[in-house]
């Protein structure tokens, strides 16, 4: 029974492995720009990000191996649950999360730094002379991730060598918990040192995108459904087009007959006038698309679909933003009753296992934690709702030194470089996420799951007391319990002895990072609070920058349009070519238009008034 337990247990955690593996290509396929995958880059990328989902799914397996060795209703071990037993389960677990945390920083002090360097050093035209060779590109980003391999030394010297904090274990020599929590090996004392580094890196990332991106969520589901209707845009765009015209048709008339031609002033206008036309209509054209014009009948079918299933988005928003309460709540509580109940407060990173004040997140995981793997599950979809939080914070504010945006994440238009830099982000984010869901978000549930202890006197050291008799004696395990018994019942999981180890032998660790809670609650509720009040707007000129960027990839990528080039070739007949009068041209106006895209090729964002446009430029 314990074996056929323990191997479905590692049966799910592979099959949500491999559901991880489809959600990292799938949010890296989606987000890298189509015209500049490179293989190395993908593959280092997808694996990233696997491995720090993998990272945080750990938790509840490791939850559901430690507690099945206790008997939930009696409060006692199972016959099978010998102390080698148990061992063997803790340390299997061990070596698992040793690996993974070890994996994770790798890939982010290493592996994609030195990626992010070989694809720098990329130089097409060197490359094409035969002056730069593979050997010469990988010395090249060598050199500059050995300044990282350093970093990964210090970090490791500086964990070996520094003195683990006593003053929590001093104070409480009676509680056994905070002897096993403060660690004697130099080797695991120095892992434990550089992941709490990267562990408050990751928070202060956290608290910068994923409070905002968890208010933004669920928001932008409710108000943004589609962020413009096809016929609307198409409407708006044919009136702006028409007065465009218009006001060039006035300006010609006002300056007919004018020997010296158009004065500067309406020059300028004019110029600033015919590339906004431009720009109308390529957009007048493109929302004419969006409708179905001169589509197939299934990409019609397709866009009526996507519509109809709009209220969808809108329960969907609805759901995810009474979860991101239910967390905010949650989060709010334990922070609170930390403050108030924690054994050790400022020495030891106010640690507290078991909570004191209901808090329903924890209530409701450790619940679900007596039938696996409802708790999984659970587990597993509040996960990726701080992953998809965090993505949506990169998308939304973008990778930046203060106010200087040096990267732009967004669907089908992030760069190679900017991909990796953003996968280090996620990397730290995970790792911080992975504190704030252990010890904030459900601590309870995190460190002991659902076991329990009798809490009866036993008559013999190495017996367990029976409470067949006595069930209201049975208490939930706690770092606080004094009956000798709690220790040989209750066992904490892995994770959370390592989190706490880091936080217990360095308090200041423990402390930054428990207060920066408070600032990721701050963060969350102003954004949430701005949200409520804002009204969405459509950046237009992100817009045309989208469907221009668009069109060209579509002339030069779509396959359709690579076989009507070869017939035109062959055939030495265009087709389908619009002259500048179809576009409705009025007057002399349509000559303006004309004459102006061809003396001035550059565009301008709607309604702009570059170029000295006057008062009647803005519509």
């Amino acid at each position: 029974m314990p074996l056929i337990q323990t191997s479905l247990t590692w049966v799910t955690y592979a099959v949500c492995l491999a559901i991880l593996a489809l959600v990292a290509a799938i949010f890296v396929y989606t987000y890298q720009k189509p015209g500049e995958r490179t293989i190395v880059v993908t593959l280092v990328a997808v694996f990233t990000v696997f491995s720090l989902l993998a990272t945080l799914l750990l938790l509840p397996v490791d939850i559901a191996l430690t507690s099945s060795t206790t008997d939930r209703k009696l409060g006692a071990k199972k016959e099978w649950a010998t102390p080698n037993a148990v061992d063997d389960i803790v340390y299997q677990l061990k070596i698992v999360y040793y690996a993974l945390y070890s994996l994770d920083a790798v890939l982010c002090l290493l592996v994609v730094p030195f990626t992010y360097f070989w694809y720098e050093e990329r130089d097409e035209v060197a490359a094409d002379d035969g002056t730069q060779t593979m050997a010469g590109r990988l010395w090249g980003a060598f050199k500059y991730t050995i300044a990282f391999m350093l970093l990964c030394v210090i970090l490791f010297l500086v964990g070996f060598f520094i003195p683990v904090a006593k003053k929590a274990r001093d104070d409480h020599k009676d509680l056994d918990f905070f002897k096993d929590l403060l660690t004697q090996n130099h080797g695991e004392r120095a892992l434990t040192f550089s992941i709490g580094i990267l562990i408050t890196i990751g928070t202060v990332l956290y608290c910068l995108y994923t409070a905002p991106g968890l208010a933004l969520l669920p928001l932008a589901l409710i108000k943004t459904a589609p962020r413009i209707s096809a016929p609307q845009l198409h409407a708006t765009t044919a009136s702006q087009l028409a007065q465009n015209r218009e006001r060039q048709r006035q300006l010609e008339l006002r300056n007919e007959g004018r020997e010296s031609g158009l004065e500067g002033r309406d020059r300028r206008e004019l110029e600033s006038l015919v590339r906004e036309e431009r720009t109308l209509v390529r957009r007048e054209r493109l929302a004419s698309e969006r409708e179905g014009t001169g589509r197939n009948f299934f990409v019609r079918v397709g866009m009526k679909l996507e519509a109809l299933f709009r209220p969808i988005t809108l329960l969907a928003g609805l759901f995810l933003l009474l979860i991101s309460i239910t967390v905010f709540a949650s989060m709010l509580i334990t922070m609170i009753d930390k403050l108030k109940n924690s054994v050790c407060g400022i020495s030891c990173g106010y640690l507290l296992a078991h909570t004191r004040i209901f808090q329903p997140l924890n209530y409701i995981l450790t619940l679900t934690s007596r039938i696996f793997p409802i708790d999984y599950i659970l587990f597993l979809l509040l996960t990726l709702l701080f992953f998809a939080s965090s993505v949506v914070g990169i998308a939304t504010i973008g990778i930046r030194f203060l106010w200087i945006t040096l990267f732009s994440i967004r669907p089908g238009k992030t760069t190679p470089n900017a991909m990796l830099m953003a996968t280090v982000l996620l990397t730290l984010m995970a790792l911080a996420l992975n504190y704030s869901l252990a010890m904030v978000a459900a601590p309870q549930y995190a460190t002991f799951g659902s076991q329990t202890f009798c809490d009866r006197p036993s008559h013999h050291p190495d017996q367990q007391p029976n409470c067949t008799e006595h069930l209201s004696r049975i208490r939930a395990c706690s770092e606080r319990a004094e009956n000798p018994v709690a220790i040989m019942v209750c066992t904490p999981s892995v994770g959370s002895t390592f989190l706490n180890r880091i936080m217990v032998n360095f308090p200041f660790l423990g402390v930054f990072n428990f207060f920066a809670q408070f600032a990721f609650l701050g963060i969350f509720l102003i954004v949430f609070v701005v949200m409520l009040f804002r009204v969405p707007q459509l950046d237009e000129a992100a817009e045309d920058d989208d469907d221009r960027e668009a069109e060209e990839e579509g002339l030069l990528a779509s396959t359709g349009r690579r076989f009507g080039a070869t017939w035109q070739d062959l055939t030495g007949q265009a087709k389908g070519v619009k002259r500048a009068q179809e576009y409705g041209a009025m007057g002399r106006g349509g000559e303006a238009a004309d004459r102006g895209t061809a003396d001035h090729g550059e565009e301008a964002p709607v309604g702009s008034t570059e170029g000295g446009a006057g008062r009647d430029s803005n519509w």
